[in-house]
């Protein structure tokens, strides 16, 4: 694992090197990167959120340096299903300057094995493992290693040939953003091609990306967690877990929509406030959830999702796409009176039908990367635009960095 070449330099990881995360933690290995702060894990024993937050979505390393050489050691943990092939392994992907160079992937960490029929989870430990980058040109500048988006990632060392400085605050302004696996990046291919990644890079700003896997669920805890984050920019996207989930109905929606946005403004006076809804997703256009799993194709990687609820339960108060999306409109359309800085965005803008018939979601629920870059790049078109909820503060003074 550790280089033995001379004139290697070991730089301490601290969080002046780390952005896009909320916390982070001393482990036995080094530090363990959060997207929710040590509060509000402890308000949540599920599992399912433990390990979409700790994930680091987002989360990259950023130094200045004359360095041609990059290495860092890291504990990754692989998540591996019962009767799946294996998953590929996680990307770690490299910016110079902002632009990208390079990604590379790396083998070993630990494992956890999910049966998926029983819910059942067996974790087995492993050893850590080395990120290499070389060739980077010789010359004083920007390094960006962004984590592996879907890998819990314990960063042990940093080892470069020249010595590592933290980056001076660019001025970029911050976005902030929750939402669900989508937004942490699903089937995107790495880090820096997650649909909100992509948007970000279009629209020159920092990304902190609260896109919790399983996650969005209107929880007040991560509610308040944004309230404590510094930013400029910040939107909510709200549905598609609450539906596959099948946590509440129609009655508990409007007011926990409310309460949470309430929450978000309380940290976040004044500023752009985007609440984005579900994209396109025929199986639960209007059939409730939840959403269960079709394990009949998993041997050949095929796993995909259904709906198992009732349309007629819509009368009764369950919710579906469509019964949200008109709700949200609804709600945004009514606090917009008191606050001009809240903006709404269908989420069909992003992914709609002609997008679905020609892009479907490989598993009825996620974008695969293709449908990833697209969402990114039409976001960045509409939230950045002149007329667009973003467009003022692109360019503007950044809040402190998270």
């Amino acid at each position: 694992m550790t280089s033995t070449e001379p004139g290697w330099i070991t730089t301490p990881l601290t969080d002046a090197l780390v952005r896009g995360a909320l916390d982070l933690e001393h482990t036995a290995h080094g530090l363990l990167p959060h997207r929710l702060p040590a509060a509000a894990r402890a308000q949540c024993a599920d599992p399912q959120l433990a390990m979409a937050e700790s994930q680091p979505s987002g989360v990259r390393l950023v130094f200045r340096t004359r360095a041609s050489a990059v290495e860092l050691d890291t504990v990754p943990t692989k998540l591996v299903y019962t009767g799946a092939p294996p998953r590929p392994d996680g990307v770690y992907d490299l910016l110079v300057d902002g632009r990208p160079a390079g990604s590379t992937s790396v083998t070993g960490g630990h494992t956890v094995t999910v049966d998926l029929s029983t819910g059942s989870a067996q974790h087995r430990p492993g050893p850590a493992c080395t990120a290499r980058f070389t060739g980077l040109p010789d010359r004083v500048k920007d390094v960006e290693i962004w984590l592996p988006h879907k890998e819990t990632t314990e960063l042990v060392a940093l080892r470069t040939n020249a010595p590592v400085e933290p980056v001076p605050d660019a001025g970029r302004a911050v976005w902030l953003h929750h939402g669900s696996s989508i937004s942490h990046g699903s089937d995107a291919a790495s880090p820096t091609t997650t649909w909100p990644a992509v948007a970000a890079a279009l629209g020159g700003v920092g990304l902190v990306n609260l896109g919790l896997g399983g996650s969005a669920l209107l929880d007040p805890f991560t509610a308040r967690a944004m309230r404590d984050t510094p930013a400029d920019l910040v939107s909510v996207k709200i549905g598609i877990n609450l539906v596959n989930t099948d946590l509440m109905r129609l009655r508990a929606f409007g007011p926990a929509v409310h309460g949470f946005l309430d929450i978000v403004r309380e940290g976040h006076l004044g500023i752009p406030l985007l609440v984005i809804s579900p994209i396109l997703c025929p199986i639960h256009e209007d059939t409730p959830g939840p959403s269960l799993p079709d394990l009949s194709g998993l041997a050949d990687g095929r796993l995909r999702f259904v709906a198992a609820g009732d349309p007629a339960e819509t009368a009764a108060g369950k919710l579906t796409l469509r019964v949200i999306r008109e709700e949200l409109a609804r709600i945004v359309a009514l606090r917009a009176a008191w606050d001009p800085h809240l903006h709404h965005l269908d989420g069909r803008a992003l992914y709609g039908e002609q997008d679905a018939a020609e892009l479907p979601l490989p598993d009825a629920l996620h974008p695969d990367a293709a449908t990833h870059r697209r969402m990114g790049e039409r976001f960045a078109a509409l939230a950045f635009a002149a007329d667009g909820p973003f467009a003022a503060h692109r360019a503007g003074p950044a809040s402190p960095r998270p």
